[in-house]
């Protein structure tokens, strides 16, 4: 499908021609004008409505109902050759409303729904990479990590549908500080498991890392959560490891311990990462490891081709990037006066990689507060001369549980925060198609309330179920008469109201896609389908469209509108990557 098949912009199409010729010996050109259409905001008005008399009032000097009646002559006479709308109307204050034919509609819906093939692809596709999640390996998954999975999933189905090639990248930080601090908690839990008293420093003292241990003593920067233990009782039933660290820890062997158990403990935490990523139903195409690119020497290598740009200066024995050249609210450091390079630098050498992979587009979700983070990455991307176009950033927001109507917070340091797997085991056999749901209502950048209760309800009340239910009733309803559907229409069908309704919202599908692929907001998907599940349960609870209860022609045209409605549930469903059942057990 192209663009230009849409009905959206056929309707457009009419209005810029009948504007074209409504400007015919006036000073006002068509390019000085606004031109847009909407949706109607109230279905009796018609499908598509434009604001254009009201917006561009002052370029004519008149009321826009004036200028609204006067364009609405041209669009009908227009209309009279092609009968592409049924109805043109204009309302105060100036809107012009139009509700498209219903064989135009109908005509719309057999080439591309019924054919399954409702996406707009584009004419110049792009390789794109779509980096998201890439939570640090040092703890488990958490609820902002589960609504960045969701939403970066289904952002990636979403550009997938306009033609373009991606892949799904989680970026594994694996190197550096806290590792390290990963494996000295692993220490400390490791004696407590051998009986051992361990406590907890509240606040930092001199000592350093090497005398906490000795002394059993938990650093205050260092993880406290209990899943530490969990991570040490896993690797004691690797009898050669073990035996190795039982031997390493009677010889106070700090180091050698600290990196055996960081890299032990950042393996058994991905591999939980990657399970609760399994069980969202999201697999990436690559885990990309921030350590390969210091083993490698890529990171080293990307302050020398800083330096080249002369945007690097030295300062107390530290090399700066000037990022305030891009937007940036100061210059970073990027080596260290000890000329250890900082997570920047680090950060800059992996986008360098994934520019020079031949990328299009670089696609990157960050979790909240890392809005400030974008001007000195994207101003080294542009400082080294890949162009500001290529790299963008997506913020997802925090995410706010909400149970008996109070939030639940949540510390990752304190180790009392609700972590993804918590969610997957709470909501049972629907994590999946709950959690995913959920967390594409909104848009990223928005603040998102997972109210628990209302996920953990099998009813219709959830929004998920509601939705699965519309579905799997259209199987039932087919099952229940004991046909499928036909694709022919009889002309002595009723259009009713619901039925054109009905008709509409499912042609409408290939517009909210389109819109939502162009726009990266996988959040209109789960509006649309709300609304479209809405206007089939108000069409089938219209006993005159009951199937059982009609004559036979009037049946297969119904049935038609039910299969209809039923392929683009679960397109839209499957976008948002949650399953469409033909059999549920309504509660």
């Amino acid at each position: 499908m192209q663009v230009n098949d849409l009905i959206k912009e056929k309707v457009l199409s009419e209005l810029k021609e009948s504007i074209l010729e409504f400007l015919i010996g006036n000073e006002v050109k068509i390019d000085d004008c606004r031109v847009r259409i909407e949706y109607s905001r109230d279905e009796k008005f018609g499908n598509y409505s434009s604001p254009f008399a009201m917006e561009n009032k002052n370029l004519f000097g008149k009321a826009p109902l004036e200028i609204a009646k006067s364009l609405t002559d041209f669009l009908e006479r227009r209309n009279q050759v092609n009968s592409f709308f049924s109805e043109i109307t204009c309302t105060a204050p100036g809107f012009i409303n139009f509700r498209v034919s219903q064989p135009h509609l109908l005509s719309f819906v057999n080439k591309f729904i019924l054919s399954n093939d409702p996406f707009v692809k584009l004419d110049k596709s792009k390789k794109i990479n779509l980096e998201f999640v890439s939570a640090n390996p040092t703890g488990p998954l958490n609820i902002v990590s589960a609504r960045a999975c969701a939403y970066g999933d289904s952002l990636a189905k979403l550009l997938l549908t306009l033609g373009h090639s991606l892949d799904r990248e989680f970026y594994v930080n694996d190197y550096g500080n806290q590792v390290n601090l990963l494996g000295v908690a692993c220490i400390l839990r490791t004696k407590e498991v051998l009986g051992e008293s361990i406590s907890f420093q509240e606040e930092e003292d001199g000592r350093s890392i090497y005398e906490l241990i000795e002394a059993n003593i938990l650093p205050k920067e260092s993880y406290r959560g209990e899943y530490i233990i969990d991570i040490v009782r896993s690797i004691s039933s690797q009898a050669t490891i073990w035996k190795e660290i039982l031997t390493l820890i009677e010889n106070k062997s700090w180091d050698d311990l600290i990196s055996l158990f960081s890299l032990k403990a950042i393996e058994s935490n991905l591999n939980g990462q990657k399970k609760d990523l399994q069980d969202f139903g999201v697999k990436f195409d690559r885990f990309f490891s921030e350590r390969t690119l210091h083993e490698s020497g890529a990171v080293m290598n990307s302050i020398e081709n800083l330096i080249k740009t002369g945007d690097i200066f030295e300062e107390d024995g530290k090399k700066i990037f000037q990022s305030t050249k891009y937007g940036d609210d100061k210059d970073r450091v990027v080596i260290r006066d000890d000329g250890r390079p900082t997570y920047l630098l680090a950060d800059i050498a992996y986008h360098i990689n994934k520019m020079e992979r031949g990328y299009d587009e670089i696609i990157d979700i960050w979790g909240p507060d890392h809005h400030g983070y974008i001007a000195r990455l994207a101003g080294a991307m542009q400082s080294l001369g890949y162009g500001n176009d290529k790299f963008k950033v997506i913020i997802c927001q925090q995410v706010n549980l909400i149970e008996d109507g109070k939030k639940v917070k949540m510390s990752k340091r304190l180790g009392n925060f609700q972590r993804m797997t918590d969610l997957i085991h709470y909501l049972g056999k629907s994590a999946k198609d709950v959690g995913r749901y959920f967390f594409t209502t909104r848009t990223a950048e928005a603040p998102l309330d997972f109210d628990l209760d209302l996920a953990k309800d099998e009813s219709d009340k959830n929004p998920v179920f509601y939705l699965q239910y519309a579905h799997a009733r259209i199987s039932s309803i087919f099952r229940e008469v004991g046909l499928e559907y036909s694709n022919q229409f009889n002309k002595d069908f009723e259009w009713t109201d619901d039925r054109l309704t009905l008709l509409f919202w499912v042609a409408r599908f290939s517009e909210e896609v389109y819109d939502a692929a162009l726009n990266r907001e996988p959040h209109r998907i789960a509006t649309y389908l709300q609304s479209l599940a809405k206007h089939f349960t108000r069409f089938y609870g219209n006993k005159l469209n009951r199937l059982k209860d009609c004559d036979e022609t009037t049946k297969l045209n119904l049935a038609y509108l039910c299969k209809v409605t039923q392929i683009t549930l679960q397109q839209g469903l499957g976008i948002l990557g949650i399953d469409a059942p033909d059999r549920m057990d309504k509660q």
